[in-house]
């Protein structure tokens, strides 16, 4: 699959290792499966190779790791710049995740992902920003920005069961609880030549919120479980934060 990347916008920033990914990935799967029982449905439906923006909801601690380790393939992720330091940024770095400045418009960030996209692989963007809900409420514009750029298809993922009801977001599952992550539907999006206007980004990140809040839907109904007990789905939001065109 060409990718329509402007070829001199992300060539300074050569893009995370896939080594260590590669590598840690069935260590992930190996203790994720002996602490909870995790079970994941339709996994076929994430593309064997080409590049794919694997869009997760994000309720609780436990999702990036989960995404990481149930996923047929190498997963780059976006997380939070704060936790890449010590030994757990050593790690994160090692295994091929993507810090981000959540503060601003992140074109280090950016550049990471398209480079990873570049060369046929996965990044994983969890749209909300911080952990909620999970019901995709507020959808920030990264994932439909980066899908713009590349015409890379969006794949849905909804996490269920990641934190304990009541449990703060922070906190961790019971041990051997079940946790449930459902993969949907490639979305397919044409690819927009530079300039890409905000208008246009906001368009699409509109929609693509209508969709994942949709797949979150049919997630709860295929499992018949809520997010979180009380939990509800709330109208979806786009946001306007700025991106490079």
């Amino acid at each position: 699959m060409e990718l329509s990347v402007a070829s001199t916008y992300w060539r300074d920033v050569p893009g995370p290792s896939s080594v260590g990914a590669r590598v840690m990935r069935p260590v992930g799967a190996i203790l994720m499966r002996a602490v909870w029982n995790v079970r994941v449905h339709h996994a076929h439906l994430v593309p064997r190779e080409d590049p794919v923006i694997l869009a997760s909801n994000h309720t609780g601690i436990l999702d990036g790791p989960l995404l990481y380790s149930v996923t047929s393939r190498p997963v780059h992720a976006l997380v939070k710049r704060e936790m890449f330091a010590g030994l757990v940024g050593s790690a994160l770095r090692w295994i091929g995740q993507i810090p981000v400045d959540r503060s601003t418009c992140d074109v280090r960030a950016v550049k990471n992902c398209l480079a990873v996209l570049h060369r046929g692989g996965v990044i994983a963007v969890y749209p909300e920003g911080t952990r909620g809900l999970g019901d995709f409420a507020l959808v920030k514009p990264g994932a439909a920005y980066m899908a713009l750029c590349t015409g890379a298809p969006i794949v849905p993922v909804a996490a269920l069961g990641v934190r304990a009801p009541a449990a703060s977001h922070g906190s961790l599952p019971r041990v051997r609880s079940s946790i449930d992550i459902v993969f949907g539907e490639p979305i397919a999006t044409d690819p927009v030549p530079w300039p890409r206007r905000q208008h246009v980004v906001r368009e699409r990140t509109g929609a693509l919120g209508e969709q994942l809040r949709e797949h979150v839907r049919q997630a709860c109904a295929l499992t018949g479980r809520a997010l979180t007990p009380n939990d509800q789905i709330l109208p979806v939001e786009s946001t306007t934060d700025p991106l490079p065109e």
